[in-house]
């Protein structure tokens, strides 16, 4: 019997979960058998304890247990990926440009427990300032990409679908060792 893997998609403040970067990940996901990407809608509210509970309410609803669950989002998303993965030790945890590190959310750096994990932030972001996320990266010894981009890495599309499809394999892969 094969066991299904859920990706679960989680976007920024001000974006959706029609998002270039949002369904550029989702169909690459998809394209891998026995995977179902889940891209969750945030956009009723800004509060990033009530986005975090909604994602903890995608992920019951789907059945998802922590070992078949990919967890990937985009700044305050990336924060509601690292916190699901703090609370509940995920397969996977692919973050982009998280919002780790910020004061006004309700824990602003939490462990992240994957057991595959991957930030990739822009040297030009002026949102989430890449070296409180370095820092707290390097404390944890997560692996980061940096690349020469903005907040939202609008020209690295490519380059992030690119190294998503490689995370995914990578967990993948592992997932199906005897």
């Amino acid at each position: 019997m094969t066991t299904t893997t859920h990706v679960f998609l989680s976007h920024g403040l001000e974006s959706g979960p029609g998002s270039t970067k949002i369904q550029a990940m989702k169909a690459e996901a998809e394209r891998f058998p026995g995977v179902q990407a889940h891209a969750i809608d945030h956009r009723g509210t800004m509060d990033p304890a009530t986005r975090l509970d909604q994602m903890r309410e995608a992920i019951d609803r789907c059945g998802a247990t922590p070992e078949n669950t990919i967890l990937a989002g985009s700044s305050m998303g990336g924060w509601v990926c690292a916190q699901t993965s703090a609370e509940s030790p995920v397969l996977g945890c692919f973050l982009l440009a998280p919002a780790l590190a910020m004061a006004k959310y309700p824990q602003s750096s939490p462990v992240i427990r994957a057991r595959f994990n991957q930030i990739i932030h822009g040297w030009n972001d002026d949102v989430v300032p890449v070296m409180p996320v370095l820092d707290l990266a390097r404390k944890q010894q997560l692996p980061v990409l940096l690349l020469p981009d903005g907040h939202r890495l609008e020209n690295s599309i490519d380059r992030v679908v690119s190294e998503f499809r490689e995370f995914l394999k990578s967990c993948l892969s592992d997932m199906n060792k005897p």
